[in-house]
């Protein structure tokens, strides 16, 4: 059973910065696609950032480019998702969530608790 074990939300002031970490439990973390969600109160659920754990390769939404950086530590199988210059729209509830392609071509996706994020003005 895998698990993903979130930490580091909190509430900051705009211009701030916060650490997301995100901890891969029960599989090979190479073996993964992890990656941050997050969701605001009455907003879809949109993509931040991921990171492959096989080669570290990275991608961003628009909205994040240049103020957030997604990195990855495979001993401690964690991935962290630096966040400055933070600002009162990034407040949302931040989930970690980790895709594993099988070689039978199914995808399994998992995710993690969330971890409220707050930005105040």
């Amino acid at each position: 059973e895998v698990q993903l074990v979130e930490s580091g939300g909190g509430r900051v002031q705009a211009g701030g910065s916060l650490r997301l970490s995100c901890q891969v439990l029960g599989d090979t973390f190479e073996d993964y696609v992890i990656g941050w969600f997050r969701q605001a109160p009455g907003k879809e659920r949109e993509g931040v950032s991921c990171i492959s754990g096989y080669d570290g390769s990275t991608s961003y939404a628009d909205f994040v480019k240049g103020r957030f950086t997604i990195t990855s530590d495979p001993a401690k199988s964690t991935v962290y998702l630096q966040m400055n210059n933070l600002e009162p729209e990034d407040t949302a509830v931040y989930y970690c969530n980790a895709i594993l392609a099988t070689s039978d071509h199914r995808t399994l996706t998992y995710w993690g608790q969330g971890t409220q994020v707050t930005v105040s003005s």
